[in-house]
Parts: structure tokens; sequence; C-alpha cells
């Protein structure tokens, strides 16, 4: 229905070949479509084997009117798997935007984004799935007029970003490095993929003294925290926490993540696994002001210890122990305790 067509792949390499051909399609004469989109699927290990095909074809890149979502199957906790896996760190060797849905609704929501953030950038848009996120029944809203995408004003080289015959390694690399991850920054920020969840403008007294950066799984993880040491939203900005959610964890948006941590005594990056965010997050704030630059700790802590872990999966109790850690004495304060002295 709709011209979808479902298409096994004998393996992960040709079945990303076949998506890479797709691209191809409006370069030739006899076209029956204005453009196809493609989208891939594998677990960790096939996006790992796959690397040449995703390498080539993302530097190649996408028709304008096509577009390529390639999603992997992460497992962080090894439940089903092989190997823990995470691969964002994939998907940044092969220069691919990546994607990081919290909840169903947000699977379906970048899927969209994620297809026309590949027109517009020309790139191959990585996309992650976990389990506790594919396996979810819920509702969810698939309106039409739900979404309202945005074209920045971008200013395009000659001929575009979208993949052409002909091309030279150098011509593509020049697209890549100075264009199309310029394009893929651009797109996210104007149309808001990371966002303020809870920011200075929820602080109903005093400033936000600690801001906890997350994305996707740790996202919500990160909300069940709060609502496990007995808090809601608004008591814990009361308490001068704000939080941002990380949409597409790599490239980082630096301009957004600017604004949010300006003022902040304390800048927190929860993620799951290896960091991926926070190294950036370091870099993105690296040359602001003394007074304007927040402490920034994640995987290690203000003194240079070992804070959150990168093995495994992050337990909602290790998270919730190291938001409590750095709060200030309050009302809910007790509540808090109590729980990490039921979970401890």
């Amino acid at each position: 229905a709709h011209d979808v067509v479902f298409q096994e792949g004998l393996n992960e390499d040709l079945a990303a070949t076949a998506v890479w051909g797709s691209q191809q399609a409006n370069l030739f004469p006899g076209a029956l479509y204005d453009g196809v989109f493609g989208m891939w699927y594998g677990k960790a290990p096939g996006v790992d084997r796959t690397g040449d095909v995703f390498k080539h074809a993302n530097f190649a890149g996408t028709f304008p009117t096509g577009g390529v979502l390639a999603v992997a199957g992460d497992d962080h906790g090894c439940k089903s798997s092989t190997l823990p896996s995470q691969s964002e760190f994939a998907f940044q060797d092969f220069e691919m935007p990546v994607l990081s849905p919290a909840d169903v609704q947000e699977v379906l929501d970048y899927g969209i984004l994620g297809i026309s953030l590949s027109r517009f950038s020309g790139l191959w848009t990585g996309m992650i799935a976990l389990a506790d996120t594919m396996d979810s029944g819920v509702t969810i809203d698939v309106s039409l007029d739900r979404h309202k995408l945005i074209i920045p004003d971008f200013p395009f080289p000659p001929g575009g970003l979208g993949i052409r015959l002909k091309d030279q390694p150098m011509e593509k690399e020049r697209r890549m490095r100075l264009h199309k991850l310029p394009a893929a920054l651009a797109f996210a920020r104007a149309n808001g993929i990371d966002r303020v969840v809870l920011g200075a403008s929820h602080v109903r007294v005093g400033k936000a003294r600690l801001g906890i950066v997350c994305q996707g799984q740790a996202y919500k993880d990160v909300l069940e925290a709060f609502t496990a040491m007995g808090m809601t939203l608004q008591e814990a900005a009361d308490l001068g926490v704000s939080i941002y959610k990380v949409g597409m964890p790599w490239p980082l948006e630096p301009v957004g993540l600017r604004a949010f941590a300006a003022g902040l005594e304390t800048l927190m990056v929860i993620e799951h696994k290896r960091a991926l965010i926070e190294p950036q997050a370091r870099a993105a704030l690296y040359d602001l002001p003394a007074q304007a630059r927040p402490r920034i700790i994640g995987k290690t802590d203000e003194k240079g210890g070992p804070l959150l872990s990168e093995l495994g999966a992050l337990s909602v109790a290790e998270i919730a122990l190291a938001i409590y850690d750095r709060l200030p004495d309050g009302p809910h304060m007790e509540r808090a305790q109590a729980y990490l002295n039921r979970v401890s």
C-alpha cells in the first residue's frame, strides 16, 4: 500500500547496498517516482559489519526527495545479544547524524524528522532503537498535522548536497565537513530536536544551579528517578534543577546547549554506556568566559572520580543517587532519602 515495499536483505550489507541504490533511481532516465526514501534495520552487530556500505553511501549522499533512515537495535544490558552494544559511536565514525528517541511516540516523530533531515542535509540518518522502547505497547498520535517541519535558511553550495553522478572522493569529503554536517546542525536547531524540558522559567525561587543533560532511555530514567524520590518536576525546579533533552546526540547542536548552560553552576550529563554527549558538551562550552562556564560532570565527578558507570545499563537508583547528592536541602529531600535508603 502507498507504494511502500518491504524487502528482506540477504544480509545487512546487501540490504544497505539496496537502500543506497534507491537514492540513485532518479539520477537516470525512466524513474517512476519523484524520489524513494529508504529505511534499513539491523541489530548492533549488523551496524558494525555494514560500516563499509554506510560510510560510502553516506559520503555519496541521498536524493533531495528521497532520504535514508538507518535504525540500529541496541542492547545496553546484553539481555539478548552476544555483547553489550552502543551504536552511536559507529554512526559517528560513519559521519551519520544519529537520533535517540525516548519512547514509542518519538520513534514515529524522529523517524519523520530523520527522513527530512536526510533529505535536507544529503546524509544518511541513524536512529537508535532499544528493547525497552520497541517492546512497549502504547497509544500514540499519528495525525498528519502533528509535524510542522521547518526548513532552515542555509547556504547550499553549487549543485546542492544530494547524491550526484561522477562525484570525486575529495569533493565528497569537502561537502561532508563544510556543508552536510553543518546543514544537519542547522536542521536540528530549526526544528528543536534538542529542547529544554525544565528551564529557568520554571524556577520560582532563586535560579537554576544544576542542569541535567540526557537523551533517549536516560531521559526516561531521569524522570523516573525524580518520581522515585517523591519529587514532581516543579519541586525539582524549585531546588534549582533544569533538564535539557537531547534528541540528536551526534553531532551535538552547540547553540541550544550554550543557551541552556548559561548561569548554571554544574552541568551533569547522564547517558548510558560510554560518554558521547559529555565530551561534545565540554568542547561546546570550553571557550565560554570562566564565570559563565559550568562545571561538567557525568562519567566522572567534581574531583575526577568515577560517578556514572559506562558498564551495562544505569539503574534508576544510580541516577537518583547522583542527582540527590547535588541537591540543596529542601522540604522534599526526606522523601528522596527514604527512597535511597530502601534501594541502597
